[in-house]
């Protein structure tokens, strides 16, 4: 039986995104990618970018005020209720801004340090993904009603399906270059979808068997490493280490250490 605490959280998990989904998906103007009337297209994605995170603390503050918040936009409060939520009201800034549909808003909510909920709405894939710590993890979509995610029967390495991201520090990206081109051979091959959070979901859903990102933030993973894991995927940094910004490795049994192995051999982590 899901906690009762567990429950709320997860609800306004799920009105927050819905909401700030929908703000961005209807707000964002036809020709984004064009734009004259700012000084940069950045602009307005940067503008978007804040009024969805506004749209998500707003709602949280005026339902449970003593939480704290953790957002990618600056949003930081300590709180004394033993909750925090992170957040992140747009991950994928860049597909946003050229119109791709691989872009989403993730929140997670801790309890004394432990993420217990996640939610992760893609709203121009028609999909929301969530789970609660112990609970499994779900997705609504195209289909009727929620269904229930689970890992796919991990294949041999060289068969594996597996995505990551770049950075946009030059230096870091020409290392995850390298180390991209490394693992390539070995595996059946690489995708590069835009969205930590959405790729964390799509392992969980049985789209992809494994992820492995550098320089990510607790807001990129919070979500997406908890629907991944109540998925039956495991996830983990370095060998024995916990997700980080060093590194952060997610796959199904069986493609998840030998993964993580390579990418430990191959120097993922460091310049």
């Amino acid at each position: 039986m899901t906690d009762p605490l567990h429950q709320d959280l997860l609800e306004l998990a799920q009105e927050a995104a819905r909401r700030a989904g929908a703000l961005l998906r209807d707000g964002r103007p036809a020709d984004l990618a064009v734009a004259a009337t700012k000084s940069s297209p950045i602009d307005v994605v940067t503008e978007m970018d804040i009024a969805a995170e506004k749209l998500i603390t707003g709602l949280i503050a005026e339902r449970r005020p003593d939480d704290g918040i953790l957002g990618e936009e600056g949003a930081a409060t300590e709180g004394t209720s033993g909750v925090r939520w992170v957040i992140d009201p747009l991950d994928g800034t860049v597909n946003y801004l050229y119109g791709l549909p691989t872009w989403s808003v993730s929140v997670a909510a801790e309890q004394d340090g432990e993420t217990v909920v996640g939610v992760v709405a893609a709203p121009m894939r028609d999909e929301t993904f969530h789970a609660v710590r112990g609970g499994g993890a779900w997705a609504t979509g195209a289909w009727d009603g929620e269904r229930r995610l689970a890992c796919r029967p991990a294949p041999p390495l060289d068969q594996a399906l597996v995505s990551t991201g770049f950075n946009y520090v030059h230096e870091v990206r020409a290392h995850q270059a390298e180390v991209a081109q490394r693992l390539i051979p070995l595996l059946r091959d690489i995708r590069r979808g835009g969205s930590a959070a959405v790729d964390l979901c799509d392992l969980a859903a049985g789209r992809l068997d494994g992820y492995y990102e550098r320089g990510l933030h607790a807001w990129d993973l919070a979500a997406g490493d908890l629907i991944a894991r109540e998925a039956g995927a495991l996830t983990g940094g370095r060998p024995g280490e916990r997700p980080s910004g060093d590194l952060a490795v997610a796959g199904t049994p069986g493609v998840f250490e030998p993964l993580q192995r390579l990418l430990e051999d191959f120097g993922a982590w460091h310049d």
